[in-house]
């Protein structure tokens, strides 16, 4: 299967599994949980499939977040919860999440449909869990029996599959997190200020990141990518598509349009509110 496929359909899927960092529905499941910070609330669930890791595993794992910050978000976490009470808890959220954004996907023949296709993809990817420890984790999760949570939990594990391989691309190609960041931002997918603050680096951080990458000619005086610089972050991209490609390519490119079709509607919606 052609890469760009695989990379389209996944696109497609993405905000119906994305939107969770976004809905109230979230923070509220979580705070029944005891976690009322929001970011204790991400790291922690999210990683909560890993068990009850110590902070320094989420570092490597999640790859582009400061460290420090990290570790504070984490701290004391598996004192007030457990892993698998945050797991149901984050189900529970997207459930409701669906529910409230597309009620009419709920009880239709579409969300069945699009739920085996999806779940027939992750299930491909779960038979290559090597060098994808995040992306495992969640893989040993029971599959929900509801049609809406196990769409969800699907495109939850082909995301994970994805965003591990994105880690060994960016590790392989000499980035560090922070310099990861710096390319993203200019490659133009996302501003500086909303990468830098949500991933809370410090401007000298970032600067120092920036000096580095112009070290190696990725970047001109400007902060803005060479032709060198250009096609390593190409590269990147690309090696990430054909180390994601093995689910979809399982099943076809005719059932991965109909995937995206089912999908689309439900996807728009979230995208709109949240994008």
């Amino acid at each position: 299967m052609d890469p760009v496929i695989a990379h389209q359909t996944w696109r497609t899927l993405e905000p119906y599994h994305a939107a969770i960092y976004f809905v109230p529905e979230a923070p509220e499941e979580l705070a029944a949980e005891g976690i009322g910070d929001r970011w204790s609330g991400y790291f922690a669930s999210r990683a909560a499939p890993m068990g009850p890791v110590r902070p320094e595993v989420v570092v490597a794992t999640f790859f582009n977040f400061e460290p420090g910050f990290v570790h504070r978000s984490m701290a004391g976490i598996w004192d007030r919860t457990t892993p698998d009470a945050l797991i149901a808890a984050r189900l529970r959220a997207a459930g409701r999440m669906i529910r409230r954004f597309a009620p009419e996907f709920e009880d239709g023949e579409e969300v069945v449909e699009a739920a085996g296709l999806a779940r027939r993809a992750a299930e491909v990817a779960a038979e290559h869990p090597e060098g994808r420890p995040l992306f495992a984790g969640h893989a040993s999760l029971p599959w929900p029996v509801d049609p809406v949570e196990v769409l969800w939990h699907a495109q939850t594990l082909l995301r994970e599959f994805r965003g591990d391989g994105h880690v060994a691309a960016l590790t392989d190609a000499g980035l560090s997190g922070c310099e990861a960041l710096v390319t993203h931002a200019a490659s133009g997918a996302a501003s500086r200020s909303v990468l830098q603050s949500t991933r809370q680096w410090s401007y000298e951080d970032w600067a120092a990141a920036e000096d580095s990458l112009r070290s190696r000619d990725w970047l001109d005086a400007e902060g803005a990518f060479t032709d060198l610089g250009q096609r390593r972050r190409a590269a990147i991209e690309t090696r990430t598509d054909e180390l994601a490609t093995a689910p979809y390519a399982a099943l076809g490119e005719q059932a991965c349009a109909r995937l995206r079709e089912l999908v689309r509607p439900v996807s728009r919606a979230l995208t709109a509110a949240f994008g």
